[in-house]
Formats: structure tokens, C-alpha cells, sequence
């Protein structure tokens, strides 16, 4: 696979824009960021989190202390991903009537 492509489908797979969307906003701890996003498991955000660790999207934060915490952040590469994707979320809702019109539409047809 390209390597190109390989990146737009971090970015764009179901747990990498909702983890976009998110850091967004501000960093989060590991909990808070899966409460935040909802019916994610432990397992899939974590792997979601270090590809995107890997490719330079997310910056993991881990302070020494007892207990251990660790915070995720965008990196500047991130943010420029995270507003891409926050655009074609936003587009998405403002046109889910189009949407679903359409649908209907394609659905009737074919009866």
C-alpha cells in the first residue's frame, strides 16, 4: 500500500476521527478521551492512539509520578489533520438532510 494512503486511513478510520475530533479541543488522559468518544474498547484506542503516535499525529505525554498519567495531544501535524477532519464531520451534519433525501430516493427506485 502507498504510504500515502496508508496515513489517510489512520486519519479517516472510525476510531482516528472521532480521536482527531477530540484532541481538538484540548489534551486528554487516556479514560477521559475514551469517555469522551463512547463505545471505543480499550484495546482499539490504544492501537488507534500509537499509530497515530507513529505517524507523528498524536504526542503521548507520560509524567513520572505515582500513579502514572499520561496525556495525548495533537502535534502540529495533527492539528492540520484534526481541521480536515473536523471540516468533513462538520459538512457531514449540515448535509445529513441531503443525505437521507437522497437516500430515500435511491431506496423508492429500486422497489
Amino acid at each position: 500500500m502507498c504510504p500515502y494512503r496508508l496515513v489517510l486511513e489512520h486519519v479517516t478510520s472510525r476510531w482516528g476521527v472521532l480521536v482527531l475530533i477530540e484532541l481538538m479541543e484540548r489534551p486528554y488522559r487516556f479514560s477521559e478521551l475514551r469517555r469522551a468518544i463512547g463505545r471505543v474498547s480499550e484495546k482499539m484506542l490504544t492501537q488507534t492512539l500509537q499509530t497515530l503516535e507513529r505517524d507523528g499525529i498524536v504526542h503521548r505525554d507520560a509524567k513520572p509520578v505515582i500513579p502514572p498519567r499520561v496525556d495525548y495531544s495533537l502535534t502540529e501535524l495533527g492539528r492540520e489533520a484534526g481541521e480536515q477532519v473536523r471540516a468533513l464531520a462538520m459538512w457531514t451534519e449540515t448535509r445529513m438532510g441531503d443525505v437521507e433525501k437522497a437516500r430515500r430516493a435511491y431506496d423508492e427506485a429500486r422497489s
